[in-house]
């Protein structure tokens, strides 16, 4: 493949996987002015951002299965035809009901694009050559964290929240003129097999049940049935497509993969990683909007030097880590991230952002870097070519599961932390039956300043000052946590990820080439990465 087809090919996939995170974005954004719009309350407003998460997490492991089917230049193409269609019906949405089914389906159409995007940066690129391409689409997909919500702020102030969605069609049109000149269809190798629809659907339901139970955990909690059946069903289904997958002889999940070292203990890696990640940029958000007084735009500027670090340093990441081998960087990378998330035990109420929370936030931000791409494409480099769809699928399912469970896990977490530290804070005290419900309010809401204006001033400080160190309090556990779970995947990363043997240019032996040869003995001259053995 020519380098024009081989920059194109990685375009169509930036610019793909750049409309799908950007909806799931600037969503949350909108989030107040759709509900002005077409109403739905809270529960509206939950849907209009979960249905898409709902749908997605449950049917990305199908979308990389029909990649390695039907080709991933069909599957993508398939993929990013339908959001664009999609976002057009959520644009024009008359109602909440329409627009909640909108985003569901969105889900459906981005589970079919975001696990072909990597394979169509494999098809295109050979192994030696595929650490920097994954690195450029890692550094351009992370942008879309942070144009989302600021692009989306400006286009509801001046114009409407309809245009969130009508904005993607200009994107998925030059998508699919990209796709058609320059991504080549990968010839099938061998027979195709039938697609597995008994294991497709049950693992959507298995995925789907613990995703909707995780869901509704925060209203109606961890006993409800709401809860607890979806849950349990969920788990018995996935444990069900397990045993099908094991047996069945065209399997939509091949399970050998995961007898391989540094495929397994890549996504092993992926779920602590993804899973602190998540739950650190959710908490430290909501801490600085409702803690620290930051309004919506200051709170998405102030993480604004993660994306432009890793935009900066991603691709050499990937390139290095071609270079010398994947483990140190996906070793000492999450340890790195997690010294950065560790000094965010110095941020209080009155953040500093120069002096405490800067700092932090540009050491993660590096460690980050480090991480990423090689942690991806060594997940990649360990399946088969035409496994490259499924087995991006599975790794992006997994990063995002493991979002959805560090959240909901952590939130109940800093939840009862900060009830037990209000407590504290006010043992001993005398409260009015006033302020006893301005703390009840307080600990239903977590991480949020209170409102102590129709209590006598000397009990409403007591009480503010309470709630305040409370939130401190607990976001400082959250963080922790999160920074414990990032260095676990740093654990992982040195204890489980072996570098790939090189086939090494040597002019004087039999064949140009001597193979088997370890990765330094490759530094000298160009190395051409080969799958690890397994």
């Amino acid at each position: 493949m020519t380098d024009r087809r081989k920059r194109l090919s990685l375009l169509a996939a930036i610019l793909g996987s750049f409309v799908a995170g950007l909806d799931a974005t600037v969503v949350n954004v909108a989030l107040p002015a759709i509900e002005r719009d077409l109403g739905g309350g809270l529960a509206g407003q939950q849907w209009v951002s979960n249905a898409y998460l709902l749908t997605l997490g449950s049917l990305i492991l199908v979308g990389g299965s029909l990649g390695d089917l039907y080709g991933e230049r069909r599957i993508f193409t398939l993929g990013v035809v339908g959001f664009g269609v999609v976002s057009v019906i959520c644009a024009v949405a008359p109602s909440i009901e329409v627009l909640v089914a909108g985003r569901a389906l969105q889900g459906v159409f981005g589970a079919l694009l975001t696990p072909s995007a990597l394979a169509v940066i494999v098809a295109a690129f050979p192994p030696d050559e595929r650490g920097g391409a994954i690195g450029s689409w890692t550094a351009w997909g992370g942008i879309a964290l942070v144009i989302g919500p600021l692009a989306g702020g400006w286009l509801i102030d001046v114009a409407s929240w309809r245009w969130i969605f009508a904005i993607n069609v200009p994107f998925v049109i030059a998508t699919v003129v990209i796709v058609r000149l320059a991504v080549a269809e990968r010839p099938r190798e061998g027979e195709r097999v039938p697609l597995d629809v008994i294991g497709a659907v049950l693992c959507a339901l298995g995925l789907a049940g613990p995703v909707f139970a995780l869901i509704r955990q925060p209203r109606v909690g961890w006993g409800s049935p709401e809860v607890v059946v979806p849950a349990v069903a969920g788990v018995a289904l996935f444990a069900a497509f397990l045993v099908r997958e094991a047996r069945t002889p065209y399997p939509m999940l091949p399970l050998g993969l995961f007898r391989r070292r540094n495929f397994a203990f890549g996504n092993l890696e992926t779920l602590a990683m993804y899973g602190g990640l998540s739950a650190v940029i959710f908490f430290l958000v909501l801490f600085l909007q409702q803690v620290a007084g930051y309004d919506a735009l200051q709170a998405g500027l102030a993480t604004l030097p993660i994306t432009i670090v890793m935009f900066t340093l991603s691709r050499r990441a990937g390139r290095m880590a071609d270079r010398y081998g994947p483990r140190w960087f996906m070793g000492i990378g999450p340890l790195v991230a997690a010294a950065g998330l560790a000094l965010l035990q110095r941020v209080d109420a009155h953040v500093d952002y120069v002096a405490d929370l800067l700092p932090a936030i540009l050491l993660f931000a590096l460690g980050l870097s480090a991480t990423v791409a090689p942690l991806t494409a060594t997940v990649l480099a360990d399946a088969d070519e035409h496994n490259a769809g499924i087995a991006s699928g599975v790794n992006n399912a997994i990063a995002r599961v493991a979002g959805l469970l560090a959240v909901a896990a952590l939130g109940a977490v800093v939840a009862g932390q900060f009830g037990a530290a209000i407590d504290d804070n006010l043992s001993g005290e005398r409260l009015s039956p006033a302020a006893a419900r301005v703390v009840a309010q307080a600990k239903d809401r977590t991480l949020a300043r209170v409102d102590p204006g129709s209590l006598p001033r000397a009990e409403g400080a007591t009480v503010a000052a309470a709630a305040q160190d409370a939130s401190v309090t607990a976001f400082h556990r959250g963080a922790g946590i999160a920074a414990a779970l990032v260095a676990l995947g740093g654990v992982l990363g040195v204890a489980g990820i072996r570098n790939p043997r090189r086939v090494v240019r040597c002019e004087g032996c039999p064949g140009g080439q001597l193979a088997g040869a370890p990765a330094e003995a490759a530094r000298p001259r160009r190395a051409l990465p080969a799958r690890a053995a397994a």
